[in-house]
C-alpha cells in the first residue's frame, strides 16, 4: 500500500471505499430534527462526482459524503489505481480552485453528479520529495525499513493464514487436533511466503544531489538515479515541471533534457518509469495482485497506534526477517524531512493545548476535535518513545550533565525527559527511587483522567511514561515558563505545595477550575498547613500543583496523589522505626487507592443513602397528613426532575469513568445500575399513595481528602476533629478494599460471572476495574479454595514472580551498557528458567566488549539459580507480603513465565525449541501439573521443524550448553504508557445504539452503531485497539440481530485489528478468534470455523497452558459443530476431552461435569457406542441425584434416558450378536452404522450462539438438553431403531410440556 501522507485522512479514505452508503453523522440534531430523520438526510446525502483526469482513465467516479473535508476526498482519489501517479495537484469545481480543508458541502454549487478537475501543480522541493517517497512505497522499491522503535515484525498478523488452512480440508482434517501436544511457539510465527515482484532495481537521490544554485533558479528540485529490472541506469532530473531523464553519467554532471529517442519526460514519476521500463507496467500489475492477497487490513500502516511488537520473532536467517541492500534507506531522513530537518519539529505544548481550545459545540465540531486530539496524542507518543530510547541509550546530551546520571534532564524534537528515579531526592521520606517510580506511573494515569474530563480551562503537558531496559524515563510537552528564572521569593508554583510541603502557594484564580476537578474527581476541600501553621484551604491536594503558563494558560501538573493514601496498607506493613528496616517493609509509601474503587465507594454511599432516604420517606408518608401531601405534590415535580435525573446520570457516570476497554463485562457499572433501579422500584412500593415523592439526589455529597494520613498538622480542635472525620471516611473505603472489593472479586471468577483471566496482562486489567491493586495479589491468592480457584492461584503467583523478577531484573539492566544487556537476560533468565537443563549456568560475557567497558558493574554475573530465587522470594515478601513455597521454582510454567516476562521487559527472542529441562523425552512434565504429558504446555518439544538458528544459539563461549544464549535476545522495544483519553463521542452513539435495540428501537438503534463505527475509524484511524473493541462489539450485537454477515465482517476485522495493535497472543485477540469462530459457524461455514478454533486452542497452550477453565465452553461448542458437520465420531473425542478438562478444573463431581457426561453419553449413542453412552449417562445420572436429589428434573431426565439407553443396549447387543454371525458365514465386511439422527445434529448448532465463548457453560440442564437434543426429533418407525427414537421424543415431550 502507499505511503498515506495525509495520514489523518486515512479513516476517510477508507471510508469511501467501504461505507457504500452508510450515513456519516444521523447524531447530528443541530437543526432540530430528530436522530431519525436526520439520518436519514445523510444517508440521502451521500452522492457520486466526476472527477476529469489529466491522462488515462481520463474520469473517475467516486462516492462522497457532504460532511466530508476536500482533503479527504484528495486522499480516497490517490488511492484509487488510475489515480495512483497523482501527489501534487489540486481539484478545480466550475474552473474555481476548491480549498483542501473546506467541507465538500462549502463548495458553491457542489453537488450529486457535479463534475471535479483534477490540475496538476507545479512541483516544489517538498512536494518533490513527497511524490518520491510515495513512489518508491507503491512500486515496491523501498527496502526494509530497520525501525528503532517498533520492533522487529512490528503490526504482523496471522489472519489469512490461519483462514487459508482451513481451505481443501475433509471433515478428518478439519477436527483433527492433538490435545495433548505441548505447546507449539511457531503458531505466533507468519507463514513465510515468496518475495514480491520487483518493478525496479532501486529508486535512489543521485550522487549529483542537491543541485547547484544557478540551477535551482532554473527550477531543478532533485537529482534521482534509477537502475531498471533491464539493467538500465537513467539520471534523472526533478524539475518544477515535473521529471525528466537528464544527459549526467557517474562521472559527468549535465541536468538537462536527454534528446530523443532516451528524452522521456512526465508530470509523474510513476509515468516516467512506464516509459523508461518495457518490463515496468507488467510488474507493477503482478506486484498488485500479489498485494491484493492479503486482506488490506493487514497491510495498511498505522499511523494512529502503536504496532504490537511479538515477543517470539523468527531467526534472522528466515526470509521474514531479511535485510536487503536500499541506499536510499539512509535517504529516507532528508526525503521526508527536508535538509535541515525542521519538517518535523513540532511545538507539541501549543498543538496539544490549541487543540482542547477548539470549539466543542455540535457534533462535527466534536468529531473534528477529537480526531484531531487522537493524531496527536498517537504523533506524540512515538516522538517521545524514540527520544526515550535515546535518552537511555545515552545519545542524548542533558542540560544539566554536571548533576547524578538519575538527576539529569533532556530535551529533545521539543519533548522534556526526566528519569523515573528519585535524583534530587523529593521523594526521600516516600521510599526514594521507588516512590519516584511509582509517582510517575500514577502521574500518566492521573494526566489521563484529566484529559477525558476535559474542563475548560484546564490544561495539562501530554505525558508519556517509557519503561526500556530496567529505566523509567518520563517525556513531557515543555510547559511555557517552566524554565523560567524567578526572582528570590517569587515561586514558579502558584497552587499547592512549593518546596516539598513547607511553603504552600494557594492562587485565588486556580480555585473555580480546580474545584471543578476535584468534583468530578470525588476529592474533598479541605485545609493543609505550611512548615509555620499557616492554614490553606485547598480544592485538590497539595501534591497537585498548579502553575500559570507564559501563555496566559492554567497547568495542573503532579497528578499522582488525586486518590487517598491506603492508610490500612501503610499501618501493616511500615510500623517499623527508619532505623530498624529489615528489607520486609513495602519499599515507598506512594501506595494511593485506585480512582475505581474510589467510584464503587461512592456508588455503594449512594446506594445506601437512597435506601435511607427511602425509609424516611416512607415513615413520613405514614405519619403526614393529607394537607402536608397536598402540599409536597405541588412542590415535587422539581424536586422529582432533579432526584430523576441525577440518579440515572449518577450511574451513567459510574460506568463510563471505571470502564476500562477490556472484554470482561461492566461488572461494577451493572451493579449500581441494578441497585438503582432497584430502589427506584422500592421507591414506589413504599409511596404508592404518593408517587410524585422523589429523593433529591442533589443532597448527597461523598467526597474524599486525599491528603489525609499524610502528615498535615492541624493547630486548632475544631481542625483536629474534621481531620479525624476524614481520616475515618479514607479508613473506611480502605476497609470496602478488604471486605468487600476483593472477596468479591474471587467469588466472581468462583461463579463464573467473570471470564477467567488468562494471563498476568488480563488479571491485572479485570482487578484494576474492580479498583483493586496489584499489591493485593497475596491477599487474593490467600481467597483462592476449591479446584477452580486454585487456577487462579498459580495465575497470581506466576504475575508475583514475574513481577519479582521484572524489578530484580531491572536493578541489573539499569546502569549496564547496551551492548551487555543481552548477556545479562540471558543469563538471568537461565537462573530463573534453564536450572533445569544447567544447574550452573555461567553468564556468556564477550570479552571484546568487556574491555571496552572497564566502569560497567558485571554483577549480574555473579547471579545464581539460588540467589536468584532469593531475590525473587524477597521482592514478592516485600512487594506482595507472601511467602513463596520452598518449592516453588519446580511447579513452574516455563514458557508461560517467560511470555510474562518478555511482555513486561519488552523482549523480543528468537523463536527455538528452548530446553528448560535436560531429559528431552521427559522435560515438559517437570511442572507435573495435572499428572499430565504437557505438563505446563509450554514445551515446543515436540516440534518437528528445523530449529532456526539454534545451533549458533547453543555455541556459546561456555562449555555446558544453555536454555538462553545472547544470541536469542534479538531485540528490546520500549513498554510504552500514554495518557491519551477515549474518544467521548463514538462511545456514545454506541451506547446509544445498544440502548435504542434494548427498547426495541432496531431502526435507531442500527443508525446509532453504524454511526459509532464510522465515528470510531474516523477519530482512531482504522488500526487502534478501541477500533478492534469497537468492531468486536458491534459484531455481537449484530449477530443477536440476525445480522450474520455483517457480524462475520466486524469479527473478522475485529481480529487482524487486535492482532496488529494488542498481540498476536493476546487474551483479547484470542477472544476474537473465538466469537469469529461462533459466527462463521452461525453463517454454514463450520469447516473454517474449527481452524479459527483451533489456532485458539494453539494460542490458550502458549498463554495459559492446558486446561483453561473458559476453554470447556470452547471444545463444547467444536465438538457441536463436529455433529453440525455429521463427523460423529470426530465430535465425541472434543466432548470427552471437554469433560476431561472440566473433570480435572471443577473435579468429578460437579454438576458441570454431569452437563458435560449427559451430552458426552447422547454423543457416544449418535457414534454407536452405545455401551459406552449407557455407562456416562449413569455417571450422569448418580452426581444428578447426589447434588441435587431424586425429585429434581434433571435429574429424573438422566433417568428416563438411562431407562431409554439400557434398552436400546440390550437391543443392540441382540443385534450385533446376529450380525456378527452372519458375517462370519459370509465373510464380509460389517458396513458401519450411521443412525439416522441428523435431525438432532442439525438442530443443536443454535445452542451455541447461547454460551458466549469467553464464559464457561451457565445453562440449566434442561436448556442443555434442548441444546443437544434439538427441537424437532421425531419418532422412528422401524423397529430397530425404536429405541433410539423413544428417549428423544419422550425427552422432547418432557422439555417442552
Amino acid at each position: 500500500m502507499p505511503e498515506k501522507q495525509e495520514s489523518a485522512a486515512q479513516p476517510a479514505g477508507q471510508e469511501v471505499e467501504t461505507l457504500n452508503g452508510q450515513p456519516e453523522n444521523p447524531k447530528d440534531d443541530s437543526n432540530g430534527q430528530t436522530a431519525e430523520e436526520d439520518a436519514g438526510d445523510v444517508a440521502d446525502a451521500l452522492y457520486p462526482l466526476t472527477i476529469h483526469l489529466p491522462h488515462e482513465p481520463n474520469n473517475i467516479h467516486v462516492m462522497v459524503s457532504p460532511q466530508e473535508q476536500v482533503h479527504e476526498l484528495r486522499q480516497s482519489v490517490i488511492e484509487l489505481p488510475a489515480a495512483f501517479q497523482y501527489s501534487c495537484f489540486h481539484l478545480e469545481h466550475a474552473g474555481e480552485r476548491i480549498n483542501d480543508f473546506v467541507q465538500i458541502s462549502d463548495v458553491n454549487g457542489l453537488g450529486p453528479e457535479a463534475e471535479i478537475r483534477l490540475v496538476e501543480d507545479p512541483y516544489n522541493e517538498k512536494e518533490a520529495r513527497i511524490h518520491v517517497i510515495r513512489i518508491r512505497d507503491l512500486v515496491g522499491a523501498a527496502g526494509d525499513r530497520t525501525d528503532t522503535l517498533h520492533g522487529v515484525l512490528p503490526g504482523v498478523s496471522l489472519f489469512d493464514s490461519v483462514t487459508a488452512s482451513a481451505k481443501d480440508t475433509d471433515n478428518v482434517q478439519a477436527s483433527a487436533y492433538d490435545f495433548d501436544a505441548s505447546a507449539q511457539t511457531s503458531a505466533l510465527l507468519p507463514q513465510e511466503e515468496e518475495p514480491a515482484p520487483k518493478t525496479v532495481k532501486s529508486i535512489a537521490l543521485s550522487p549529483w544531489n542537491p543541485p547547484p544554485y544557478h540551477l535551482r533558479q532554473k527550477g531543478h528540485l532533485l537529482y534521482l538515479l534509477v537502475t531498471t529490472n533491464e539493467g538500465e541506469q537513467y539520471q534523472i532530473t526533478s524539475h518544477v515541471g515535473g521529471f525528466y531523464v537528464n544527459k549526467s553519467s557517474n562521472s559527468k554532471f549535465d541536468p538537462l533534457p536527454r534528446a530523443a529517442p532516451k528524452g522521456h519526460s512526465a508530470h509523474s514519476l510513476f509515468t516516467l518509469l512506464t516509459q523508461i521500463s518495457p518490463s515496468f507496467s507488467d510488474a507493477f500489475e503482478q506486484l498488485l495482485q500479489y498485494n491484493n492477497r492479503k486482506d488490506p487490513l493487514a497491510t495498511f500502516q498505522m499511523t494512529n497506534a502503536i504496532p504490537a511488537a511479538p515477543w517470539l520473532v523468527p531467526s534472522q536467517t528466515s526470509p521474514l526477517c531479511a535485510h536487503s541492500s536500499d541506499i536510499t534507506r539512509t535517504q529516507e531522513g532528508y526525503l521526508i524531512s527536508g535538509v535541515d530537518n525542521t519538517d518535523t519539529l513540532r511545538d507539541w505544548n501549543e498543538e496539544f493545548q490549541s487543540a482542547r481550545e477548539l470549539p466543542k459545540e455540535t457534533v462535527q465540531d466534536r468529531v473534528f476535535r477529537e480526531r484531531f486530539i487522537s493524531k496527536l496524542f498517537a504523533d506524540y507518543s512515538d516522538a517521545a518513545a524514540r527520544g526515550a530510547i535515546l535518552v537511555a541509550r545515552g545519545e542524548v546530551t542533558p542540560l544539566n550533565p554536571t548533576e547524578g546520571p538519575d538527576a539529569q534532564i533532556f530535551v529533545y524534537n521539543n519533548v522534556f525527559f526526566s528519569f523515573g528515579a528519585d535524583g534530587v531526592g523529593t521523594f526521600t521520606s516516600e521510599g526514594g527511587d521507588d516512590a519516584a517510580r511509582v509517582a510517575t506511573g500514577k502521574d500518566v494515569n492521573g494526566v489521563r483522567i484529566v484529559n477525558q474530563l476535559d474542563i475548560d480551562g484546564l490544561y495539562s503537558p501530554a505525558t508519556v511514561v517509557v519503561d526500556y531496559l530496567g529505566r523509567r524515563i518520563v517525556g513531557q510537552t515543555v510547559v511555557p515558563g517552566i524554565f523560567k528564572q524567578r526572582e528570590p521569593g517569587e515561586n514558579s508554583i502558584e497552587y499547592g505545595a512549593v518546596e516539598g510541603k513547607e511553603i504552600v502557594a494557594a492562587d485565588e484564580r486556580f480555585a473555580p477550575t480546580f474545584e471543578k476537578l476535584s468534583k468530578a474527581l470525588k476529592v474533598k476541600k479541605h485545609p493543609v498547613w505550611d512548615k509555620d501553621g499557616k492554614r490553606f484551604d485547598l480544592e485538590a491536594s497539595v501534591e497537585t500543583k498548579g502553575l500559570m503558563g507564559t501563555d496566559g494558560r492554567k497547568y495542573v501538573l503532579d497528578l499522582y496523589r488525586i486518590t487517598p493514601l491506603d492508610v490500612l496498607w501503610l499501618e501493616e506493613n511500615n510500623t517499623v522505626a527508619e532505623g530498624e528496616r529489615t528489607g520486609l517493609e513495602y519499599p515507598h509509601r506512594m501506595t494511593v487507592l485506585r480512582p475505581e474503587l474510589v467510584e464503587a465507594v461512592r456508588s455503594q454511599k449512594w446506594t445506601e443513602w437512597v435506601n435511607k432516604e427511602l425509609a424516611r420517606l416512607k415513615k413520613q408518608s405514614q405519619s403526614k397528613s393529607q394537607d402536608d401531601k397536598t402540599g409536597k405534590e405541588e412542590s415535587s415535580p422539581a424536586e422529582g426532575q432533579g432526584a430523576g435525573e441525577s440518579k440515572p446520570e449518577e450511574s451513567k457516570e459510574n460506568t463510563e469513568e471505571s470502564k476500562e476497554s477490556t472484554e470482561e463485562p461492566k461488572e461494577s457499572a451493572e451493579g449500581l445500575k441494578e441497585s438503582t433501579e432497584e430502589s427506584k422500584e422500592s421507591t414506589e412500593e413504599s409511596a404508592t399513595a404518593e408517587a410524585e415523592d422523589r429523593i433529591d439526589g442533589s443532597e448527597f455529597h461523598f467526597a474524599l481528602n486525599p491528603d489525609a494520613f499524610s502528615g498535615q498538622v492541624p493547630q486548632t480542635d475544631a481542625e483536629k476533629e474534621e481531620l479525624a472525620a476524614d481520616e475515618e471516611d479514607v479508613r473506611n473505603a480502605c476497609k470496602y478494599l478488604r471486605e468487600s472489593a476483593i472477596p468479591d472479586f474471587v467469588n466472581d471468577i468462583k461463579a463464573s460471572d467473570l471470564p477467567f483471566p488468562m494471563d498476568g496482562q488480563s488479571l491485572s486489567k479485570m482487578m484494576h476495574k474492580r479498583g483493586i491493586n496489584m499489591r493485593y495479589l497475596g491477599k487474593v491468592v490467600a481467597l483462592c479454595e476449591g479446584p477452580r480457584l486454585l487456577r487462579l492461584r498459580d495465575l497470581c503467583l506466576q504475575e508475583m514472580i514475574s513481577r519479582a523478577f521484572k524489578y530484580v531484573s531491572g536493578k541489573y539492566l539499569r546502569y549496564l551498557p547496551i551492548p551487555l544487556t543481552s548477556s545479562c537476560i540471558a543469563h538471568l533468565l537461565n537462573c530463573l528458567l534453564g536450572f533445569g537443563f544447567n544447574g550452573k549456568p555461567t553468564a556468556d560475557i564477550d570479552e571484546t566488549l568487556k574491555a571496552l567497558y572497564p566502569e560497567a558493574d558485571l554483577a549480574f554475573a555473579d547471579v545464581t539459580p539460588e540467589t536468584l530465587r532469593q531475590e525473587i522470594e524477597a521482592q514478592v515478601a516485600c512487594r506482595f507480603k507472601f511467602t513463596l513455597e520452598s518449592d516453588w521454582h519446580n511447579d513452574l510454567k516455563h514458557l508461560q513465565l517467560l511470555r510474562e516476562v518478555a511482555l513486561k521487559l519488552g523482549l523480543q527472542l528468537q523463536v527455538k525449541d528452548f530446553q528448560f529441562t535436560s531429559d528431552s523425552s521427559s522435560g515438559v512434565t517437570a511442572n507435573g501439573v495435572n499428572g499430565q504429558t504437557n505438563g505446563d504446555g509450554s514445551k515446543s518439544k515436540k516440534k518437528k521443524k528445523a530449529r532456526d538458528g539454534s545451533p549458533s544459539s547453543i555455541a556459546s563461549s561456555t562449555s555446558t550448553p544453555s536454555t538462553f544464549a545472547p544470541d536469542d535476545i534479538v531485540n528490546i522495544v520500549p513498554i510504552i504508557k500514554d495518557s491519551a483519553p477515549k474518544s467521548a463521542i463514538s462511545d456514545e452513539a454506541l451506547e446509544g445504539g445498544r440502548h435504542s435495540i434494548m427498547q426495541n428501537n432496531r431502526k435507531i438503534g442500527q443508525e446509532l452503531l453504524l454511526e459509532s463505527l464510522t465515528l470510531h475509524e474516523q477519530i482512531y484511524g482504522i488500526l487502534h485497539p478501541e477500533v478492534a473493541r469497537a468492531y468486536s462489539s458491534l459484531a455481537q450485537i449484530y449477530y443477536q440481530l440476525e445480522e450474520k454477515e455483517a457480524a462475520i465482517d466486524l469479527a473478522r476485522k475485529a481480529v487482524i485489528v487486535s492482532e496488529r495493535t494488542i498481540g498476536v497472543d493476546s487474551a483479547e485477540t484470542l477472544l476474537y478468534y473465538l466469537n469469529l469462530g461462533l459466527y462463521v459457524h452461525g453463517s454454514g461455514d463450520s469447516k473454517t470455523a474449527l481452524a479459527y478454533v483451533k489456532h485458539a486452542l494453539d494460542l490458550w497452550k502458549i498463554i495459559y497452558g492446558p486446561d483453561h477453565p473458559d476453554s470447556i465452553t470452547t471444545l463444547n461448542n467444536a465438538a457441536v459443530m463436529l455433529q453440525h458437520m455429521q463427523a460423529y465420531h470426530e465430535s465425541r473425542i472434543w466432548f470427552e476431552q471437554a469433560l476431561a478438562v472440566c473433570e480435572r478444573v471443577m473435579g468429578k463431581q460437579s454438576l458441570p461435569a454431569a452437563s458435560l457426561l449427559f451430552q458426552l453419553a447422547q454423543a457416544l449413542a449418535l457414534d454407536n457406542e452405545s455401551k459406552a453412552a449407557l455407562g456416562k449417562m449413569r455417571e450422569c445420572y448418580n452426581i444428578f441425584l447426589h447434588q441435587l436429589g431424586p425429585e429434581n428434573n434433571n435429574t429424573k431426565e438422566a433417568e428416563t434416558w438411562l431407562e431409554q439407553l439400557t434398552q436400546n443396549a440390550v437391543a443392540i447387543a441382540k443385534r450385533d450378536k446376529d450380525a456378527q454371525a452372519r458375517r462370519l458365514r459370509a465373510g464380509i465386511r460389517f458396513p458401519p452404522r450411521n443412525v439416522a439422527l441428523g435431525g438432532a445434529a442439525a438442530a443443536q448448532p443454535a445452542g451455541l450462539s447461547k454460551p458466549k465463548s469467553d464464559k464457561p457453560d451457565a445453562r440449566s440442564i434442561d436448556d442443555l438438553i434442548k441444546f443437544i437434543e434439538g427441537n424437532n426429533a421425531q419418532k422412528k418407525s422401524t423397529k430397530k431403531r425404536a429405541g433410539r427414537g423413544g428417549p428423544k421424543t419422550r425427552v422432547g415431550a418432557v422439555a417442552s410440556s
